[in-house]
C-alpha cells in the first residue's frame, strides 16, 4: 500500500533516515489515508531522541519533550515528533508517571489505544501494521491494542474516544472493548470536563450521533451526562410522541444538520421532560413547562462541561423556544422574529423542523406545512428588510431626546412600543409616522 506524503513530513522522514534513525508517519494519519481521507496533522515516530531531532532541524519547539515529543517546524506548519516510548504506571487514569524511551516501534505501538490507531508508514518499508488494525478497518470495527482493560485503565479518556470513533467512522466497537467500557465507564470521572466536550462534540457532530444511544447502553452517559439517562427511562404516553425522551432526543439528532449549535440544542431540547412529568387521569404524560426548566439544566450542563458562554447563550436561546407554535401569519412571523432574534430564527426553524419528524405521525403533514408556511413568510420578511428589531427602527434614543424626552428607562419604553407598532404595521416605520406629536404622545403614556 502507497500512502501519498506531504512534502514537508517526507523531508522530515528523509532527514531521520539519512541521519542513520529510523522514523515513520504514524497513528491517525495513517488511519486517514487508508480510508481515502485527508489527514488534519501527520505525527512522526522515530527511535531518534529528542536531543537528536533537535540538531537535526533548523527550528524545534520543546512542546512536550518530557514525553519525547518535539515540534519541527517547517515553515508555518508544524509536526510533532515523538520518541519511541514505553510509557510508566498510570496513577491518575489519564496520564504516565514516567516514559522511557525504547528503540522498538513494536513496543511503541503496543502503548496506543485502538488498532486502527496503531499503523506506521514510510515509503521504504510501507505500511507497518503489527495488530491488524488494517483487517479491523475492513471489517468496520474499533478494537483495542492487546488487552482493553488496561488499555483504558491507563487512560479512561479512551473510552470515550472508542465511542466517538465509532461514530465518525460507522464503526462497530468490538466485544470485549464493549465489556471493558461497561466495566471501567466509570472512570471517567476523572477525566477534566473539558476533554469530556470536546469528544461529545464530536460524536454529536459525526454522521452518527445516535451512537449516543450506545454510550448510554455502555454506561458513559451516566457518567457524564446523567440528565441523558433519565430521558432514556422516560416513556411519553402522548398521541404528539412513538418514542421515550430519549429517543425522540436521538432521532432529532439524525434529522438535524452536523451544526455545533442545533446538535447541543436538539441534545438538550427536552432534558427537562422527566423532571417536569405528569400524568392526567386518562393516562397522558404532559411536560408543561419543560421549555423553561429545559434551559436551567442546559446551562447548568454547559457549564458542568466548561463550554464557551456564546454556544451556551445560542443553545439555551433555541431550546427556550423550541416549542414555540403560532398560526403563519406575517404578523405572527414579524414577531417571532422579534421574539427568537431576527439571527437565530433560520436556525429556530430548523430545530422545529427536526422535533416534528421525531414526533408521531399524528398531525405531521399538518405540522410541516405550518413550518414551510413560516419559513416562505420569513423570506419574504427579510427580502422586504421589514423591522421586526430596534436597530431597524426609523428613529432612536437621540430622537426622542431632541424632542425632550428625559434619558433613562422611559427611553426604552417607548422605543419599545414603537417597535411593537411597526411590526404589526412596516409601513408605520417612518420617522413621519412615528415621532408625529399626538401619536408620540401616546407612545408617551404609561401602559
Amino acid at each position: 500500500m502507497k500512502i501519498k506524503l506531504p512534502d514537508n513530513a517526507k523531508t522530515i522522514l528523509d532527514t531521520i533516515h539519512e541521519a542513520g534513525f529510523e522514523a515513520y508517519v504514524v497513528g491517525g494519519c495513517v488511519r486517514d489515508a487508508v480510508l481515502g481521507r485527508v489527514p488534519g496533522d501527520w505525527d512522526i515516530t522515530t527511535n531518534a531522541l529528542p536531543q537528536d531531532i533537535k540538531k537535526l532541524f533548523r527550528r524545534t519547539i520543546d512542546t512536550g519533550i518530557e514525553h519525547g515529543t518535539v515540534t519541527v517546524m517547517m515553515g508555518k506548519e508544524g509536526y510533532e515528533v515523538t520518541t519511541y516510548r514505553i510509557d510508566g504506571k498510570y496513577e491518575d487514569n489519564r496520564h504516565p508517571s514516567e516514559v522511557t524511551f525504547t528503540k522498538n516501534l513494536t513496543e511503541d505501538m503496543k502503548r496506543r489505544d485502538f488498532t486502527i490507531n496503531a499503523m506506521a508508514y514510510n515509503e521504504e518499508e510501507g505500511l507497518i501494521d503489527r495488530f491488524g488494525g488494517l483487517e479491523d478497518i475492513e471489517k468496520g470495527l474499533i478494537r483495542c491494542v492487546g488487552d482493553p482493560y488496561e488499555r483504558f485503565s491507563e487512560d479512561a479518556l479512551r473510552i470515550m474516544r472508542a465511542i466517538r470513533f465509532s461514530a465518525q467512522l460507522g464503526y462497530t466497537i468490538e466485544d470485549k472493548t464493549c465489556e471493558a467500557i461497561k466495566e471501567l465507564a466509570g472512570t471517567l470521572e476523572k477525566i477534566s470536563a473539558e476533554r469530556i466536550q470536546v469528544e461529545l462534540v464530536k460524536l454529536l457532530l459525526s454522521d452518527h450521533p445516535d451512537k449516543i444511544r450506545q454510550a448510554y447502553e455502555l454506561g458513559i452517559t451516566r457518567v457524564i451526562l446523567p440528565e441523558f439517562d433519565a430521558c432514556m427511562e422516560t416513556e411519553q404516553n402522548n398521541i404528539h410522541h412513538a418514542y421515550s425522551v430519549g429517543e425522540h432526543i436521538i432521532q432529532t439528532l439524525l434529522n438535524i444538520r452536523a451544526d455545533r449549535v442545533l446538535r447541543l440544542t436538539m441534545l438538550m431540547h427536552d432534558m427537562a421532560k422527566p423532571v417536569t412529568m405528569t400524568v392526567d387521569e386518562e393516562g397522558v404524560s404532559h411536560f408543561k413547562g419543560h421549555d423553561i426548566k429545559g434551559v436551567e439544566m442546559a446551562r447548568n450542563i454547559f457549564r458542568r462541561l466548561k463550554f464557551d458562554r456564546d454556544t451556551m447563550d445560542k443553545a439555551c436561546n433555541l431550546i427556550r423556544y423550541h416549542d414555540y407554535r403560532f398560526p403563519a401569519t406575517a404578523r405572527n412571523v414579524r414577531r417571532a422574529m422579534n421574539k427568537v432574534g431576527a439571527d437565530a430564527f433560520p436556525l429556530f426553524l430548523e430545530v422545529r423542523y427536526s422535533d416534528t419528524m421525531a414526533q408521531s405521525e399524528y398531525k405531521r403533514e399538518e405540522k410541516l406545512r405550518q413550518i414551510e408556511e413560516t419559513r416562505l413568510l420569513y423570506e419574504e420578511i427579510k427580502a422586504k428588510n421589514e423591522c421586526v428589531t430596534l436597530g431597524s427602527l426609523a428613529v432612536n434614543g437621540r430622537d426622542l431626546i431632541s424632542l425632550g424626552v428625559a434619558p433613562g428607562k422611559k427611553i426604552g419604553e417607548v422605543l419599545e412600543k414603537m417597535l411593537m407598532d411597526v411590526i404589526d404595521d412596516p409601513e408605520h416605520n417612518t420617522r413621519e409616522y412615528l415621532l408625529e406629536p399626538e401619536r408620540l404622545s401616546i407612545f408617551l403614556k404609561d401602559q
